[in-house]
């Protein structure tokens, strides 16, 4: 039985058979992120999850996985800075809550965001042409997605630092070496490589596979609600800098 959610959606999301599949549809700016696709993200996690799916695949379409906020979106009104934040934490909390392992198909650039996306996944697999970055520091931005405690978690403390104060480009070979990925493949195995993973964790038990997830990241996820709720604090008070920067332009 197939699902499928369509018709000029931001994000689309199928099932078929015991798979989900979620795929970012803003292919004309990267998949950069706006508050629709935030929203209907949250929208087909529930989804998958309520539909009881061995596991999801979270993809996007076109050349990049997500390049991260969209820049050219219309000036946001503070009084929605919050609400914002809060829903971009929820996709990390309903990718880390869902039963069934959630594995990220990465190609091209997983930018800011999109790199929070694909990082709190269960699995990753890039593409060759995948290429990670956390440009948020350079940009007077804090990060958000829980990536302060995952990224320690996967590449350790150091490294961690490293790469979110420099906001260098990790190409995928150096991903793979440091831990951020499961398996690099070329880019047209991509999805099938990701598929083939992902029927082979729908064979198993249900009860069993998700009772192993829950049990490794049960020390993880503890602290993930308190790395979250300091993002919030540091994003907004990063949007109250940047207001006092224009201030003081004028």
């Amino acid at each position: 039985m197939s699902e499928v959610q369509s018709g000029g959606a931001v994000v689309e999301t199928e099932i078929s058979g015991d798979i989900g599949v979620i795929r970012l549809n803003r292919p004309e700016c990267l998949n950069a992120v706006n508050t629709a696709l935030v929203e209907q993200l949250v929208t087909a996690l529930g989804a998958v999850t309520d539909a009881g799916v061995g596991a999801v695949l979270l993809t996007g379409r076109g050349r990049a996985f997500c390049a991260g906020h969209d820049l050219k979106a219309p000036p946001e009104d503070p009084a929605t800075v919050q609400a914002r934040l809060d829903r971009i934490q929820e996709v990390t909390r309903l990718i880390r809550d869902c039963p069934a392992p959630v594995i990220a198909a990465v190609q091209g650039h997983a930018v800011g965001a999109g790199a929070e996306f694909a990082l709190c996944c269960d699995l990753v697999i890039a593409a060759e042409d995948a290429r990670f970055r956390f440009p948020e520091v350079g940009l007077g931005l804090s990060v958000t997605g829980g990536i302060s405690k995952l990224l320690p978690l996967l590449v350790g403390p150091l490294k961690a630092k490293e790469i979110l104060l420099f906001g260098d480009t990790i190409d995928a070979a150096e991903a793979s070496r440091l831990g951020l990925v499961n398996a690099v493949v070329p880019a047209d195995a991509l999805l099938p490589t990701a598929h083939r993973w992902a029927a082979r964790l729908a064979e198993r038990p249900r009860a069993t596979l998700a009772m192993a997830k829950e049990a490794l990241d049960a020390g993880i996820d503890h602290a993930l609600e308190s790395a979250l709720r300091l993002e919030i604090r540091h994003a907004i008070r990063t949007e109250e800098l940047a207001a006092d920067r224009t201030g003081d332009a004028r």
